[in-house]
């Protein structure tokens, strides 16, 4: 078969791109660095002492992903959240339906903090009990009326305790970004997500007080009915 891609003597045919692709497709919250080995394994890719060619691999997929021969389905990409952070995957008979990434939450935001009405000093204390939804996906397969909005209500339910398992402490209160440019948020607001403002469009290293990239819209969610009252405590 014609070899389609060549990278350090290895030439790859479009159906070994192929599979590279169902393999990142199966593994939607994998790392690179996961689904590079368990490529290595499923091509016995490995050093002469027996080791697995990992680095070389992930330096494999990073060049084909810059060619545009392997895809991400989430159009902001994947990037390692910083801070306290959960990733879960949804199945359906074993098979990945879809996927969600819950981080810490930005310090300032000024339609959260004006929604809950809490002061700096409590802000400081207490943004550890926010979760920021940096991803929320359904996998491009999947072809299932309101289950998006199905999924952010168990995913609700779930997280506090998940999360106090975890780190020790729950949450109180989640929030999301939309860019209303590409969505409008359906399946937030159908999950009774409350929309609370817009960002500035600076971001925290902006320079000035101009924006630097798109607003977007601030949707959150309580998690308690007490919410206020629990994040407005000072020390």
């Amino acid at each position: 078969m014609e070899t389609v891609f060549k990278y350090r003597g290895r030439h790859l045919t479009a159906r070994e791109v192929a599979f590279i692709r169902e393999l990142i497709a199966d593994h939607p919250t994998a790392s690179r660095r996961g689904l590079s080995k368990e490529l290595c394994q499923v091509w016995n890719w490995v050093q002469p002492n027996g080791a697995l060619r990992d680095l070389v691999c992930r330096s494999l997929m990073l060049e084909l992903h810059r060619a545009g021969l392997i895809e991400e389905h989430h159009y902001l990409g994947y990037t390692q959240p910083v801070g306290e952070h959960l990733k879960f995957l949804v199945l359906s008979h074993e098979r990945p339906v879809a996927c969600f990434v819950f981080s810490s939450a930005p310090r300032h935001l000024g339609p959260r903090d004006r929604y809950i009405g809490w002061n700096a000093q409590a802000r400081r204390c207490n943004i550890r009990f926010i979760a920021y939804n940096s991803r929320f996906l359904i996998l491009p397969w999947v072809r299932v009326p309101h289950l998006a909005s199905h999924l952010l209500g168990r995913m609700a339910r779930l997280l506090p305790a998940e999360w106090e398992r975890v780190y020790g402490h729950p949450v109180y209160f989640i929030e999301t970004f939309v860019d209303p440019s590409r969505y409008r948020g359906t399946c937030y607001r159908a999950a009774n997500w409350v929309y609370l403002g817009q960002t500035t469009g600076r971001g925290k290293d902006a320079p000035t007080r101009r924006p630097n990239r798109p607003l977007k819209d601030v949707l959150g969610y309580p998690l308690t009915r007490q919410f206020r009252e629990l994040l407005g405590r000072a020390g």
